[in-house]
């Protein structure tokens, strides 16, 4: 088992990957860490560096909008150990394409804004504003 010195304690694994301590508590509990969490004599929650690393891409699974019962189910696949990658890499995959749908629908609501942005522009540098998008009229 490493030593203390080798791991990080609960809050320096929550100032690591900016999740919350409840955050770090609930993962654990939950089952979505790859390995255990290893404890200190007095109890003490201690992180390994492979434990940060995995929380991090937890981070970016849940940011990118990863269900929690896909990310439950990624993380027992990993756990589990070789012999289950195709079902990882499908698993990722479907997020991906997920991922993608979004990024396309943000792109196409990007444009719109911007092209209601130049026209407001436009407008206001002809100081012709008045009656644009005027319920009153």
């Amino acid at each position: 088992m490493a030593t203390t010195t080798d791991t990080l304690s609960i809050g320096e694994v929550s100032d690591r990957t900016g999740l919350s301590v409840h955050a770090l508590r609930f993962y654990e509990r939950e089952e979505l860490l790859v390995g255990p969490v290893h404890r200190t004599s007095g109890g003490r929650r201690r992180y390994s560096a492979l434990d940060v690393d995995w929380l991090l891409i937890c981070v970016k699974l849940r940011a990118s909008g990863m269900p929690l019962a896909e990310l439950k189910r990624f993380a027992g696949l990993v756990r589990q150990g070789p012999g289950n990658e195709a079902e990882r890499l499908h698993l990722l995959d479907t997020h991906r394409r997920r991922v993608d749908a979004q990024i396309a629908a943000l792109e196409e609501c990007r444009s719109v804004i911007s092209w209601k942005v130049g026209v407001y522009a436009d407008h206001l540098a002809r100081g012709e504003a008045n009656g644009l998008w005027d319920p009153t009229a």
